[in-house]
């Protein structure tokens, strides 16, 4: 019964790191440019926000599968499918869980604003060493944030990865479509016991982020 809740945090320990890899730079170019398209950025990023997550797994389905662009690349690189398998699972999740990751950076780093970033730029640091130096740990409060709030979502997710990944035990069956089967079958003990398991996930993660938050506004 144990074995969706292993999955399910793995998936949600890979989409996590990956998710601030990819987020950081862009959250932080979004927060520094006045390109005029930026709001077409902002606005893609923050799609999967107001998508209903059928419909984003409906299009993700299919360019993740075999005919997919994205899909067909992967067959032919490596002979195995994207869709129903747990690497899918991972490109879904970050796709979906993308704005959870953006937006709490790009907010940190305004308000840090870029004059810790050019102070340490004019002072001879190359801007690689500048931005991790200076501004990452002077906005260690958005990147908590991010990485609680996309954690916590991956552990919640259902529709995108229902209809990515299907629902095969062991390999794409995470706690959230567990919890459906078990209700379906009237095993409300094992639904009611994995919900529990989520629900205090869930609570300790908003705890995290307001914990945190409040510790490192003292120390400022």
């Amino acid at each position: 019964m144990w074995e969706p809740f292993a999955l399910t945090l793995k998936l949600a320990v890979v989409t996590v790191v990956l998710l601030l890899i990819l987020a950081t730079p862009l959250a932080w170019w979004l927060s520094q440019t006045k390109r005029r398209w930026k709001p077409v950025l902002e606005s893609l990023v923050g799609l999967p926000l107001v998508l209903p997550p059928t419909v984003l797994g409906f299009y993700l389905l299919l360019l993740l599968g075999p005919k997919g662009w994205i899909g067909s690349f992967w067959v032919d690189w490596t002979g195995e499918s994207l869709t129903f398998s747990f690497t899918g699972l991972v490109l879904a999740s970050l796709v979906y869980s993308l704005p959870f990751a953006v937006q709490p950076l790009q907010s940190s780093f305004e308000a840090l604003g870029s004059t810790h970033y050019l102070v340490a730029r004019s002072l001879g640091a190359k801007p690689l060493k500048a931005f991790l130096k200076v501004v990452c740990p002077m906005s260690l409060r958005g990147f908590v944030t991010a990485g609680v709030l996309c954690f916590a979502h991956t552990l919640g997710e259902f529709g995108v990865v229902l209809m990515v990944g299907g629902n095969i035990p062991g390999k794409t069956r995470v706690l959230s479509i567990a919890i459906y089967d078990h209700v379906e079958s009237f095993e409300y003990h094992q639904a009611h016991m994995l919900s529990i398991v989520l629900l205090v996930v869930s609570f300790l993660m908003l705890m995290t982020i307001y914990a945190t938050n409040r510790n490192i506004g003292r120390f400022r």
